[in-house]
């Protein structure tokens, strides 16, 4: 999504999670001479986050309420979400306030496309559009291709090949968006838990030299929940062991793109995009 598609806008609205997409928006942003006014979760969001932006505002589950009154102060009427937010506080019984737990109970189920489209449908009745969340990100998408010096050799393909088709099946469930693979064998499936806890479990059951592969749902809402990867993806790997990563392209963002490369070429680790 190009600055084009905001139709002038010269201010927008961040909901940011946990991790380093938030700050890459940010950042991003400000290059593009937009100011941000962003919604930090207190004890999510990193600290980092409030010289990136215009304005922060820093609120628990507990103000979920708030939110729309500081977009309808600060004149917001298009905003990104960036970063997870915990997802073990779905299991709190006092979990946000009543405008949120409102909305849980009145949902299907808990998945995240049916939370998150939730949140998206009550910001369209406040006239605020989410907007697609790789918004001037697009490079950060990488094409089809090895993107390391490494290569994956025959055996690694015919897992990369088995664990794609199986991680869109899983995804398109809407139950994770990780699959690990080892000879042929699924070894574990991403679930609440998250990427990396996924990555740690099948390199446990494994005992090293699995594949890890990322992809994004078969209809991805790319206003939230996209794949993500980073630094501490390959250092995930490496504890494990790993001899591969296989992430979607034109899907999956990389942050930090030049460090991930260095670090799994210095670990004899191939990653690539399909």
């Amino acid at each position: 999504m190009s600055l084009r598609k905001l139709n002038g806008t010269k201010k927008i609205g961040l909901i940011a999670g946990n991790g380093k997409f938030p700050l890459l928006f940010a950042r991003e942003a400000s290059l593009h001479g937009l100011d941000v006014v962003a919604i930090a979760i207190k004890k999510d969001t990193s600290l980092l986050i409030g010289p990136l932006v215009k304005k922060v505002y820093w609120l628990t589950l507990k103000d979920y309420a708030r939110m729309f009154e500081i977009f309808e102060k600060e004149e917001i009427k298009k905003v990104i979400m960036a970063g997870q937010v915990n997802p073990r506080n779905l299991f709190y019984k006092d979990m946000g306030d009543e405008m949120l737990q409102r909305l849980l109970s009145a949902i299907k189920d808990k998945r995240p496309d049916t939370v998150f489209s939730a949140v998206a449908d009550m910001l369209a009745q406040h006239d605020i559009e989410l907007v697609d969340s790789t918004l001037l990100l697009e490079r950060f998408l990488p094409e089809k291709g090895t993107l390391t010096k490494t290569k994956p050799d025959e055996k690694t393909w015919a897992d990369i090949r088995l664990g794609f088709d199986m991680a869109k099946r899983v995804a398109g469930l809407d139950i994770g968006q990780t699959l690990v693979v080892k000879n042929g064998s699924i070894v574990a499936v991403e679930a609440i838990e998250g990427t990396d806890a996924a990555i740690r479990r099948g390199g446990q059951v494994a005992n090293g030299g699995v594949v890890v592969i990322k992809v994004s749902k078969p209809n991805q809402d790319m206003r939230f929940d996209i794949p993500v990867i980073g630094p501490r993806t390959i250092r995930n790997l490496r504890r494990v062991k790993a001899r591969c990563l296989a992430i979607e392209a034109h899907k999956t963002l990389v942050i930090d793109r030049e460090v991930c490369i260095r670090l799994a070429d210095r670990w004899r680790i191939a990653v690539v995009a399909i």
